[in-house]
């Protein structure tokens, strides 16, 4: 399979606000890839350094060294972003926008001819459940609802890889299990999907790879099935063990978990 994201010895530095300390690094040596068609769950504790290296996939931060590329054109280059759709797990938009008025201005700013946007907006909302709202403002819509329509702003560009942070954050079940949905959806179409989550019941149910990274730096990599026989224990206390948690669920010799 072709490589759709590859990060190679990321290394993401701040000004420190600390006394006595100049910098503060937020990606140390990050290296991981990401094949075309996976959906690939990017997992760590807060603080981690997820969203600095989602930052930089996106153009927002410039890395300190090493390199990023995605489809192999490298992450500084703007067109690298051509065929990339992003959802911020905090979506704001003008709540007094309707779900097509939102998806129209997006359009727009992707230059979508109009004939070409208007079969999109009336796909998208088919997609993402929400044709029968698409003239109610946002601002009347539900948690959940609000979210689908933050995924139907990432995909008005039709991407070909997506990057969403905590797509099911705040959702009840309803709620998760749609945007569960699209996200398998999404998939069977052949694209690729990078997400970030804390919701690890749905990490273990979508992901065909995984990757904690802690304190900026790369821990686990592998499938689901990969980790959890690896540690002889659940995808939860694989991550809280893997982060140094000292709560987490020991393993007596041989990898039985006590």
């Amino acid at each position: 399979m072709a490589t759709v994201i590859n990060i190679s010895d990321l290394r993401v530095e701040y000004p420190s606000r600390e006394l006595g300390s100049k910098t503060k690094v937020a990606v140390d040596g990050l290296s991981l890839d990401v094949q075309q068609g996976q959906i690939f769950g990017f997992l760590g504790p807060n603080g981690a350094g997820k969203t600095t290296t989602m930052n930089v996939l996106l153009g927002f931060v410039e890395p300190t060294a090493g390199n990023a590329t995605i489809f192999g054109v490298s992450v500084t280059d703007k067109s690298a972003r051509q065929r990339l759709g992003y959802l911020p797990e905090l979506t704001y938009y003008y709540k007094f926008l309707t779900p097509e008025e939102l998806l129209r201005f997006y359009g727009k700013l992707f230059r979508i001819p109009k004939a070409v946007l208007e079969k999109r907006i009336d796909e998208i909302l088919a997609m993402v459940e929400l044709q029968d709202a698409r003239k109610r403002q946002i601002k009347t819509f539900s948690k959940g609802m609000q979210q689908r329509a933050g995924l139907a702003q990432a995909l008005i560009n039709d991407p070909d890889l997506l990057i969403l942070d905590e797509p099911t954050s705040g959702l009840d079940p309803i709620g998760r299990m749609k945007v569960r949905q699209i996200i398998q959806r999404l998939k069977n179409e052949g694209k690729t999907i990078l997400f970030s989550s804390h919701e690890l019941g749905e990490v273990e149910t979508i992901c065909d790879r995984v990757c904690i990274i802690h304190q900026g730096t790369l821990r686990e990599m592998g499938t689901v099935q990969d980790l959890v026989a690896r540690h002889q224990c659940n995808l939860e206390q694989v991550f809280l063990r893997v982060v140094g948690y000292e709560g987490a669920v020991p393993s007596r010799p041989g990898g039985v978990t006590v």
